[in-house]
């Protein structure tokens, strides 16, 4: 019989029996927000979630996907209409509640893949406060296409100017939303939106990111995008996202092997 790999499809009694493997748990994290006016607004999520739902499906034995968590943190984009944020310690608490739940069904080790900027700090507050409440669990976070080889790749095949390639809405995530589901990207739209001051960086972010700042996102950009989305391709986004895939399939290794240490209080 073959393995069931989405968490919400399984009963109790199949939930039980699974955590007696120690898969790891993959818990994909986005928001809705604008994304200019050719993607839909489930961007984050819906790249997110693809790239886990293909790392698990490569990797059944050792992982369980969860289901995508939609909303994030993003009260800089609420000039579009659409975008859903949903506040810091909001999320903080509900990404915690989550994997508690996890953890009193006797998981044991969880990766939380984020898909939005914005949510990066909170999403690896979350994977730090759960150690730290629990010692015998395993919890990181990650952030795709960010390893050295991925970052890479992004660089051989961009050929949008700074910051099209890594910036939102742009030609990397269009390209890759083109990969995944193109029927529902309108490229008529897809406009380059490079709105800021020539004279200043795209974001303040001072010395190699010594000192950082995030502006009202209706300041930095006319249509909600950032950078050049007619340099997308499919051919590009595949290339990407497989690359995106073999980051999450590692680290789903990386976890599973990882010894869990104890703790040692050396106050005692």
């Amino acid at each position: 019989m073959s393995i069931k790999y989405c968490y919400w499809e399984m009963s109790w009694p199949e939930i039980k029996e699974r955590v007696k493997d120690e898969p790891v748990c993959i818990i994909p994290v986005g928001v809705l927000e604008d994304h200019g006016p050719h993607l839909p607004l489930d961007t984050d999520v819906l790249i997110v979630n693809e790239i886990c739902k293909q790392a698990v499906e490569n990797n059944i034995a050792d992982s369980i996907l969860l289901p995508p968590v939609v909303h994030g943190y993003s009260p800089h984009h609420m000039d579009f209409p659409g975008t859903i944020s949903i506040r810091w310690n909001v999320l903080v608490e509900y990404l915690l509640d989550i994997n508690r739940s996890l953890i009193k069904h006797g998981f044991k080790r969880i990766l939380l893949v984020n898909g939005h900027g914005s949510n990066s700090s909170l999403v690896n507050m979350v994977s730090r406060l759960t150690i730290v409440e629990h010692p015998e669990v395993l919890c990181a976070d990650f952030f795709y296409l960010t390893t050295p080889e991925s970052l890479k790749l992004i660089e051989e095949l961009r050929e949008s100017d700074y910051p099209g390639g890594i910036a939102h809405a742009c030609e990397l995530e269009t390209s890759l939303y083109l990969a995944i589901k193109p029927e529902l990207v309108d490229m008529s739209r897809a406009v380059k939106d490079i709105s800021y001051p020539e004279s200043q960086n795209f974001f303040f972010d001072w010395v190699d990111g010594s000192a950082r700042m995030m502006e009202w996102w209706s300041t930095l950009s006319k249509t909600g995008i950032m950078g050049d989305p007619t340099k997308a391709t499919v051919e590009k986004g595949k290339r990407w996202l497989k690359a995106a895939v073999g980051e999450i399939s590692s680290l789903i290794k990386e976890l599973k092997s990882r010894e869990i240490r104890k703790r040692v209080d050396h106050h005692l």
